[in-house]
């Protein structure tokens, strides 16, 4: 059986709940975004009373390297390391979750544990830590589902995160020694994957429909035939034919009598 996702008619559009709707949710996704910083800076906060903790980075190649895919996204660096990473992540989520919410938090899983698998696997021998990975991934994600979604809250998102960060474009080739570009590229590859495979998962929204959709085809049919059709060549008057009953009459005229000669 064929299913197409096509967006349908909202007939019955209450805008004043839909509008209630949409801030609940843009609310549950900006908190969840705030929610994911709070534990980053927490964690960051625990590193600087007690030290790092390089056992917990993904070190390429290294067995005991393999906790660090799902611990390395959780270090930083340095407070700086942090900021740089904080303000993509919050709209990113944010937007993520309040347009696609469905996808988005699969994509979030996905760009998490592959992007470090990837690291892993293909990484250069040092210890990686950070969440670019994960800030890089979402804004492919979002860009990439807004273009094969097509619908206005999906391109809108779109066109927000790459005008913001489109610049992480560049930033997943080797550059700086001191940037793990290989997480920034394990990052892009699962959230354009993640958009291509689940850019149906959340449902299309619903269209407007507009007052003139809604006219009657037999009163259309009506107004165009008074309007727009021309008058039947029988109902045009022939001005040049004689009409059967005069309507009108003749005065007789006397002839004109010639001058005398005197």
């Amino acid at each position: 059986m064929l299913m197409m996702d096509i967006p349908l008619i909202d007939q019955h559009r209450d805008t004043v709940a839909q509008q209630k709707s949409d801030a609940r949710r843009l609310r549950g996704a900006a908190l969840s975004a705030v929610a994911f910083l709070a534990l980053l800076w927490w964690v960051h906060l625990f590193q600087h009373l007690f030290g790092d903790f390089p056992a917990l980075a993904l070190h390429p190649r290294e067995l005991a390297g393999l906790v660090g895919i799902l611990t390395a996204p959780l270090l930083h660096g340095s407070f700086a390391h942090l900021v740089s990473n904080s303000l993509p992540l919050l709209l990113l989520i944010t937007l993520s979750l309040s347009v696609v919410p469905r996808a988005a938090k699969r994509a979030f899983a996905v760009i998490w544990l592959f992007s470090g698998i990837f690291v892993w696997a293909v990484g250069r021998d040092s210890g990686h830590i950070g969440a670019s990975g994960i800030d890089h991934g979402l804004m492919f994600f979002l860009f990439v589902i807004g273009i094969v979604r097509r619908d206005r809250p999906a391109v809108a998102a779109a066109l927000i995160a790459f005008f913001l960060y489109g610049g992480m474009v560049l930033s997943i080739l080797p550059n700086d020694p001191q940037i793990s570009w290989e997480y920034h590229l394990g990052g892009a590859l699962a959230g354009t994957a993640s958009a291509l495979l689940w850019r149906r998962l959340d449902p299309a929204p619903m269209r407007k429909r507009y007052d003139w959709e809604d006219e009657d085809d037999s009163d259309a049919g009506m107004a165009s035939d008074t309007t727009l059709e021309p008058v039947r060549p029988n109902d045009v008057p022939v001005l040049w034919q004689r009409q059967e009953t005069p309507t009108g009459q003749v005065l007789p005229f006397p002839k004109r009598q010639p001058p005398r000669n005197e």
